[in-house]
């Protein structure tokens, strides 16, 4: 079976899922890799047969996406003629995740693709949902990377089609410990912000990982750090807790490292209040924004202990032999 396997890179968690699902894929069939989007730190350690530019949405820093620069970076006409070169039509299964460019090559073409993705699941029977709508977050969700199938994860198992967080192999070897520290992971607010806010929270260390940083430095109790995979992995298993975006793959490290956590929904990310959502419902305290009219609430999380008991066991072969297994069976069906 030959196999094309779509990764999104905007943002590091598609990446950092790719990371397992790629090597088990090989386990099974011939596997092209196409990676497109330009916002994504973390390199995958596979051969990459396609890059494309993508449709990328690029962060801002006051807590949201940056919808001027987003549209100034993307090109309609150079997205048409990626969709147009894109070869899905050569390969027996298009694999997805959350990657715009082969789900709309998939759907000119009259290709069946699967998504295999956190956001393909979340409209999905029994997964948590914000108390609010947002039409337009709720329109990119759906068609921003639809596929013909959809598995995908979450932080439980809501139902069948839904697996619980890939886990990569460089944070299940981490040792656990705790120091003074707390790290702190929010792309989409500037260091200026994050220091106003977190330096007036006396005694207490937080270790910044910035987009925006080109060096290491301080102010006051406010450690400000470039971002480096390796130096966030150990800073995530080394601190008491983590303030992060309400994203998937970071929020699901700190609950397998059993660490201490609360998230910030990014503005206008709807698939990050789905995230909050969930979370909450596992006891996650949930910041509307970083702001020094919730110091208070940090603080309390700061004092207060925090035990979220999720298991998130090592299944990524078994995810993807189900997958792959139940796509066989269905073309058997088809063909006969």
């Amino acid at each position: 079976m030959k196999i094309l396997y779509a990764v999104q890179a905007t943002g590091n968690g598609h990446l950092s899922r790719a990371k397992e699902i790629i090597p088990a894929l090989i386990n099974r069939a011939q596997v092209d890799v196409l990676v497109s989007g330009t916002q994504a730190e973390v390199t995958i350690n596979q051969p990459i047969k396609y890059t494309y530019k993508g449709l990328s949405f690029y962060f801002g820093k006051n807590g949201g996406i940056d919808f001027i620069k987003t549209f100034q970076k993307n090109s309609f006409f150079d997205v048409i003629k990626e969709v147009k070169n894109c070869p899905v039509e050569e390969y027996d299964l298009v694999i997805n995740d959350f990657e715009p460019i082969t789900a709309m090559a998939c759907h000119l073409k009259n290709v069946k693709s699967i998504s295999l993705s956190h956001q393909s699941i979340l409209f999905t029977p029994n997964v948590p949902k914000p108390s609010h709508t947002d039409l337009i977050g709720k329109f990119i969700l759906k068609k921003y990377a639809k596929c013909s199938i959809n598995y995908g994860f979450h932080f439980k198992k809501y139902n069948d089609n839904v697996y619980t967080p890939i886990i990569r192999n460089d944070i299940r070897i981490l040792k656990r410990t705790e120091k003074e520290h707390y790290t702190v992971y929010l792309p989409s607010y500037s260091d200026k912000r994050i220091i106003k806010v977190l330096s007036e929270i006396k005694n207490v260390k937080w270790k910044v990982f910035s987009k925006y940083a080109q060096q290491n430095y301080q102010v006051k109790n406010v450690y400000i750090c470039p971002i480096d995979s390796s130096k966030f992995e150990k800073s995530l298993a080394s601190c008491k807790g983590i303030l992060c975006g309400a994203g998937f793959e970071t929020p699901a490290e700190a609950i397998y490292l059993r660490k201490k956590l609360m998230v910030i929904p990014m503005k206008n990310q709807y698939e990050q209040h789905f995230n909050a959502s969930a979370l909450k419902e596992i006891n996650v305290p949930i910041l509307k924004s970083l702001k020094k009219m919730y110091i208070s609430k940090i603080e309390k999380w700061i004092l207060n202990d925090q035990n979220i008991e999720l298991e998130f066991p090592n299944v990524t072969q078994q995810i993807i032999d189900h997958i792959l297994y139940d796509f066989i069976v269905e073309e058997e069906i088809l063909f006969i």
